[in-house]
């Protein structure tokens, strides 16, 4: 039997601060592509400084997890359909400081809405950035002996192959592409997670998802990355009918990705 009998648009987006996004249309952007599910990264502001009720006006229950620290990191779900539980973090307590993940379970599948760590301030982020590899890559592999169909949606901030970012050759040495961060995605998608995106669009090129906001006519010209992932468990593979990234939404120096299930 199939998980559902309908389809279900799910959304990710690295919204690289909420408020600043809503003030450039993310509100009519949702209302038109009307997500049953929408993951948010990088809030950047406290629960109370959201303005909660434009998303409620659409449909949606809200659950917010921010930082500690003001104006930095954060996580969010809008949901058309109330979860039956929702859970706050992930049991590491100085990432869960950061805001990092937030867990929505649904009858038929569990939702890990996660904003991986940036290592390019440094060696010392670097390192932390591998300590939450390490320790989420744990904390999902005990996810799956209680929940059998995952969902793990966010801004992973590493380019897994080549052919996800349009510059390979010289960023081998960047964070996001070194060689243990691609060699952590190539485990990690060897564990029993899909990578929806490339599954169904594998041959795909210029795909991406994140493009620097330094320079201004790197999106102009499509110099990104692709760093935001939707994994789903390979249980849902049948199900999964769509994967598509939707780079004419500019909200941010990310845009958004999605896929729908049925």
């Amino acid at each position: 039997m199939p998980l559902w009998q309908i389809k279900m648009k799910i959304l990710s987006y690295n919204v690289n601060g909420i408020r600043a996004a809503m003030k450039k249309g993310l509100i009519d952007f949702i209302k038109n592509e009307n997500p049953d599910i929408l993951g948010f990264q990088e809030l950047k502001a406290n629960k109370e400084d959201i303005d909660e009720k434009a998303f409620q006006d659409l449909g949606y229950h809200t659950y917010w997890l921010s930082a500690e620290k003001k104006g930095y990191s954060g996580v969010g779900i809008i949901s058309k359909t109330k979860p039956n539980e929702v859970i706050e973090g992930m049991g590491h307590e100085f990432f869960d400081k950061e805001g990092r993940t937030l867990i929505a379970i649904y009858d038929n599948f569990t939702l890990i809405n996660t904003y991986f760590p940036s290592g390019t301030s440094g060696e010392e982020r670097q390192n932390l950035k591998y300590e939450f590899l390490d320790y989420y890559f744990g904390f999902i592999e005990e996810m799956k002996k209680k929940y059998s169909h995952l969902i793990v949606l966010g801004d992973y901030n590493i380019a897994h192959t080549e052919i996800d970012l349009h510059s390979p050759k010289t960023n081998q040495k960047t964070s996001g592409f070194l060689p243990a961060e691609r060699e952590w995605m190539t485990k990690w998608f060897g564990s029993g997670m899909l990578d929806s995106f490339r599954y169904l669009n594998p041959d795909i090129l210029h795909a991406y998802t994140w493009w620097t906001a330094r320079f201004p006519t790197v999106r102009l010209e499509n110099k990104g990355w692709r760093i935001d992932y939707i994994s789903i468990s390979e249980s849902l593979k049948e199900n999964l009918t769509e994967a598509f990234i939707l780079p004419e939404a500019k909200h941010s120096d990310h845009c958004p990705l999605g896929v729908i299930l049925k």
